[in-house]
């Protein structure tokens, strides 16, 4: 095992205020890619789940590839791969478990139960970066995470009853235990660029459903959605969350993320007609004025002058 593959800062890593700013945007952004996943996917026709999995995650893949040869070339691209270690190949288990596990739980559970343990993401990350780093969140954070974890809990709360599975329940807690350790890696790690890594997550998750599927053969009508939810939905996401996730705090990062649940249904209602419930409007309109309110806290906390004596690189938080 070589010192590179396991060394880490020896502190939270900070950033200047004008970069937490990109990377907040960068995961915003990231979100917002996510939240279109279903709307895209009513489109598609074919019945074969892991088919569509397979597909997704290979053009996310050719995309995340593609980019990497843009943007490093060749070389710079191998050496990304070699040098992301430990931290790297965590990740991208991380995504790999997280996106399989989701497909495997709605055979058991309700999306709804699904969403609900995604909206403790925030606290799974909070918790996670200050056991595990001593990254301290503050108070606000703590206040946002609690009301995203409410409003959440009202828009699925009428779809709470019936059979529950502990099986589908449990891959639903997983999906939301591996994003939380994949934001804290990623923000723990910031030396190590992690897009390499989410490639690699999605050729493991193309990889194990590949073994899965039963036929692979598409029309040309689904390869163009399915396109679109490999690039444009994941592939594009996970280089904004990547690129971002390296910039903030593990627990703001993951608080961000929460806008893809509260937009995915909005997506699905103009594309789709299909009209959210009351209390979907009612706890997606918690969840969205919390989340705003912390942004402009924290952008206005940023942009106050440092005091004498301070560098100007913000405490983390």
């Amino acid at each position: 095992m070589t010192q590179t593959a396991i060394s880490q800062p020896s502190a939270t890593p900070q950033v200047s205020p004008n970069a937490e700013r990109l990377g907040a945007l960068l995961v915003f952004l990231s979100a917002l890619c996510w939240s279109f996943g279903g709307a895209i996917a009513r489109f598609v026709e074919m019945q074969d789940s892991w088919a569509v999995i397979f597909w997704r995650s290979a053009w996310a893949a050719a995309f995340l590839i593609g980019f990497m040869l843009w943007r490093d070339g060749g070389r710079g691209t191998l050496r990304l791969f070699a040098s992301m270690g430990l931290p790297g190949l965590a990740v991208a288990l991380c995504f790999a478990s997280a996106s399989t596990a989701f497909v495997v739980a709605l055979s058991y559970t309700t999306v709804a139960n699904i969403l609900l343990m995604q909206a403790g993401v925030p606290l799974f990350a909070a918790l996670l970066a200050w056991v595990l780093f001593r990254e301290r969140v503050s108070g606000p954070t703590w206040i946002a995470i609690a009301a995203v974890i409410f409003g959440v809990a009202i828009m699925v709360s009428e779809s709470l009853g019936g059979n529950v599975s502990p099986i589908g329940d449990g891959l639903a807690l997983l999906i939301a235990v591996m994003f939380s350790i994949a934001t804290v890696i990623t923000r723990r790690f910031a030396h190590v660029r992690m897009t390499p890594a989410t490639c690699l997550g999605t050729i493991f998750a193309a990889l194990f459903a590949y073994s899965q599927a039963e036929a692979l053969a598409v029309s040309p009508r689904d390869m163009g959605f399915l396109f679109a939810f490999g690039v444009l939905n994941l592939g594009v996401g996970l280089a904004f969350f990547a690129t971002g996730a390296r910039m903030v705090p593990a627990a703001v990062a993951a608080l961000l993320g929460t806008f893809e649940p509260i937009l995915g249904p909005i997506w699905v209602w103009l594309s789709h007609g299909e009209v959210p419930s009351t209390r979907t409007i009612v706890g997606g309109a918690v969840v969205f004025i919390a989340l705003l309110v912390h942004i402009g806290l924290e952008f206005k906390r940023q942009s106050r002058p440092a005091k004498p004596g301070v560098t100007g690189v913000p405490s983390p938080h």
